[in-house]
């Protein structure tokens, strides 16, 4: 007993062409594959300018007396450091924290920072870089009951200027 399967040959000679995802796309659409190409493109490439203006912007530039008024924003405080003081006791890890007073020294001072020596040289070697030069401290500007500061960990938060700093 033999089986005879028919063949329908109205569907074996006609071979789909390939398709691309955009042509289904298209067609899915209701467009023509060319134009849905280009819709595609445009999308990717506005996305990519949306990025593009997500940029960031630098922080503010901020006085030491004005800095009161911008407590909890990213900013940065340029002044010229009139006190430092070291702390007796250091932090694990980072040393003896450095407190730089800037424009205007105790009883009431209007500003200050907080960083840390280098592992070789301490609080010593802090000291010697910033005292009696004009700084500029980027970072976020917190509060306590001895006024405004920024933590600055990083030292490269801290720029001197060679320009305005007196001899």
């Amino acid at each position: 007993m033999s089986l005879d399967v028919g063949r329908d040959d109205q569907f074996s000679t006609i071979a789909d062409p390939p398709i691309s995802l955009a042509s289904a796309q298209a067609n899915s659409f209701g467009l023509e594959p060319q134009l849905m190409k280009t819709l595609i493109t445009a999308g990717f490439l506005l996305s990519l300018s949306a990025l593009a203006f997500t940029q960031t912007a630098p922080p503010a530039n901020v006085t030491p007396a004005d800095a009161k008024n911008h407590v909890g924003e990213t900013a940065t405080v340029c002044g010229k450091v009139v006190d430092t003081k070291a702390a007796k006791y250091g932090i694990a890890g980072r040393g003896k924290p450095v407190i730089f007073v800037l424009d205007k020294a105790d009883p009431t001072p209007l500003f200050y920072f907080v960083s840390f020596g280098t592992a070789d040289g301490g609080p010593d070697e802090v000291i010697a870089a910033y005292n009696g030069k004009h700084v500029c401290v980027s970072g976020k500007i917190a509060t306590n009951d001895s006024g405004p500061y920024i933590m600055a960990a990083d030292r490269t938060q801290i720029k001197t200027d060679p320009a305005k700093t007196d001899k």
